[in-house]
């Protein structure tokens, strides 16, 4: 066993019995770079990636090629998920060095930490000349590696914003929702070609544009992407839950890793879905994804691991994949020559050696057999997309079968950001689908992550067995846990979220401000590297700065305090500036830009929370409110220091609701059928 063995990462755990004598992230590694007078390979990946595992079998498992590492390298492991600081300033030396980037990183450093060679996955063959090759420059051309190092430092220092300026306007929100069209896949839904990501803070910005505006384009996009995606391959047509993209640009090839943040996102995003149209198959999707993260991801602690792998039994995507004759060992000859059809499997396969990834091109029809359909898992009020008891027990049966396969790993750390978007999304979703047990599930996490992962005001970025790891939280940590139990409070009104998630603004303002109205993405007081990271772009999840903004916003809304309303706004300028260029890099800034020209709209419930007429307001009010909204509920006896909360009485005795715009209210309603059409009337401005 080499220096990982007691690492919380699953990933370092992973390569903890690799014959590369791997160290993690520390001073202690670049001391003994220096004591060694040797350079540094780093090596970043993640537990769920396929591409690192590769490069582990052919390379890190490889005697021969562990030699070459421990002779001429102090070897450095590290877990993206646990430091995505270190990885995103080595990411972008990469990017700048290759022009491409990706895991696994592979980075070859001077002592002292600059990036003088990089790149991603090389085959043993090809990374054994690679290492030959910059040891021997080490000992022969070491001044032009240091040069090139220095070279590297300097032209990435300096600030990563893109300056200070306005929040978004109306007028660049158009502007983005053309460009968007422009790019839009009109015959298989998303933006872009191969590989295609399923865009979930995109379908967020229009399902919200659409809100707001009664955008019809933007609606089209976001209902007409989310159907393609749940009938391709990259959803789990039999368990629920979304791959990590497609490598192909119809959704049918799946790169077949599950990825909690993706999850998350899109859990939020088909709820809202739903509850703008209605639609029964975006409801299912909604319900099953969410049933999913509970029953694969969710830990013994409470909390939601970050993936499962894409592998099993050493290949990718075989726990997922059928071929005709499978289908027909499990369901026999006529069911299974029916789920072939429904399923798009064939005999010539839509992956590797003739397997097929499920996908439901069309609707089953109507068969007529209402035979035993089991226990399915099925979402009962949000609909069956395929609408038969056949579809019903044929999936059934098909994922009885298939957990009888190895699974693929779990990599189970908690990961703060991650779960605090899980956190918004169940809560929601528990809300929208009357599924208390998914609000259970969201106030669980948030429990887990104030328990352990917050101390003195300050959050580390992982935790594992419910012990926390080494690593200080990010901005995104920061943000999305904010936003999480902001949602969470407007789910249950338990006012102790909207405490936690002040004490976590604070910190985002006194620690990770730049100056100009922007955040780096580590704190003042976190570790130093070549670049302090800022990187203002929506990515795979809600970029730190954009995160930010939205919890900023939802607790100005609920305190009326213009300190956190006056942040939000100033860490908007980025979402700006992409809106009118880059809007694919900017969907989660845009979403919480719809939330501010808003208002956001806030509503106040107010009544005991065992009174039915109270409970009736607080479910019309998470009904009909559009997202954004931000909601509060307390018992009209203490206000719990909610500023929105105060001096706002019970009417009359009787449970009241107030709709405000900046802490200006309408008229008290004491029923639902009013809150509603209070709602619709501050909604439309």
């Amino acid at each position: 066993m080499n220096r990982l063995a007691d690492s919380t990462s699953p990933y370092l755990l992973q390569h903890a019995g690799n014959p590369v004598d791997w160290r993690p992230w520390g001073e202690e590694a670049f001391a003994e770079a220096r004591r060694r007078d040797v350079p540094v390979l780093l090596s970043v990946g993640y537990a769920a990636c396929h591409w690192c595992h590769v490069m582990a079998h052919e390379s890190f498992e490889d005697g021969p090629t562990a030699e070459l590492v421990n002779a001429g390298f102090v070897a450095v492991k590290v877990d993206r998920e646990e430091r995505p600081d270190v990885d995103a300033v080595y990411m972008e030396a990469t990017q700048a060095m290759t022009g491409q980037g990706g895991w696994p990183m592979t980075v070859f450093c001077t002592p002292d930490g600059a990036p003088f060679y990089c790149g991603t996955y090389f085959p043993r063959e090809h990374f054994q000349r690679l290492l030959n090759g910059v040891s021997q420059a080490w000992s022969g051309q070491r001044a032009e590696l240091l040069e090139q190092g220095e070279r590297v430092v300097e032209a990435l220092s300096g600030p990563r914003g893109l300056g200070s300026g306005p929040a978004p306007a109306d007028a660049d929100l158009d502007a983005a929702v053309a460009l968007l069209g422009r790019d839009y896949d009109g015959a298989n839904g998303g933006f872009g070609g191969a590989p295609k990501f399923p865009p979930s803070m995109l379908l967020g910005f229009l399902l919200r544009r659409h809100a707001r505006t009664g955008s019809a384009e933007a609606l089209r996009m976001a209902r007409d992407t989310a159907d393609a995606m749940a009938r391709g391959g990259i959803y789990d047509q039999l368990a629920g839950g979304f791959a990590r993209y497609s490598v192909d640009a119809g959704w049918v090839v799946p790169h077949f890793e599950k990825m909690l943040y993706d999850n998350a996102l899109l859990l939020r995003a088909y709820t809202w879905l739903w509850r703008a149209t209605g639609d029964e198959a975006a409801g299912r999707v909604a319900v099953d994804t969410a049933d999913w993260l509970c029953a694969d991801l969710r830990t013994g602690e409470g909390g939601f691991a970050s993936a499962l792998d894409a592998d099993s039994e050493g290949e990718e995507g075989r726990y997922y994949v059928w071929t005709p004759d499978q289908l027909t060992e499990v369901l026999g000859a006529d069911d299974g020559a029916w789920a072939a059809d429904l399923f798009g499997v064939t005999e010539a396969g839509t992956f590797e050696q003739g397997a097929s990834v499920l996908r439901l091109p069309a609707d089953p029809g109507d068969t007529g057999d209402t035979g035993d359909t089991g226990d399915t898992g099925d979402t009962g009020d949000a609909g069956d997309a395929g609408g038969t008891e056949r579809h019903r027990r044929v999936r059934a049966a098909l994922l009885a079968a298939r957990a009888e396969r190895v699974r693929p790993e779990r990599d189970d750390k908690v990961v703060a950001a991650w779960n605090g978007l899980a956190i918004a999304a169940l809560a929601e979703a528990g809300a929208a689908f009357d599924r208390p047990d998914l609000v259970d599930a969201a106030r669980g996490a948030a429990r887990l992550l104030v328990g352990v992962h917050l101390r003195g005001g300050r959050l580390l970025r992982t935790s594992r067995d419910g012990t926390a790891g080494p690593s200080a939280g990010v901005l995104e940590d920061y943000g999305d846990v904010a936003e999480g139990l902001l949602a969470l409070h407007a789910v249950t009104g338990e006012a102790e979220w909207v405490g936690v998630a002040g004490t976590l603004l604070d910190t985002v303002l006194d620690r990770f401000g730049d100056g100009e109205g922007g955040f780096y993405d580590t704190p003042d007081d976190g570790e130093r590297l070549f670049n302090r990271p800022q990187d203002p772009t929506d990515n795979a999840a809600p970029s730190g700065a954009s995160a930010a903004a939205g919890a900023l916003l939802g607790y100005a809304a609920l305190t009326g305090l213009d300190r956190y309303r006056g942040a939000a706004e100033a860490a908007l300028a980025p979402a700006a500036a992409l809106a009118r260029k880059a809007p694919r890099f900017a969907g989660w800034g845009m979403a919480v830009a719809e939330a501010l020209l808003a208002g956001p709209v806030e509503i106040a419930v107010v009544g005991p929370a065992d009174d039915p007429d109270a409970v009736a307001l607080h479910r019309a009010a998470l009904a009909a409110a559009p997202p954004g909204t931000v909601i509060t509920w307390g018992d009209g006896a203490d206000d719990n220091g909610i500023g929105l909360l105060r001096d706002r009485p019970m009417r009359g005795g009787a449970p009241t609701a107030y709709v405000c715009l900046g802490f200006t209210c309408r008229l008290p309603v004491t029923t639902p059928e009013a809150l509603r059409a209070e709602i619709a009337a501050a909604a439309t401005g």
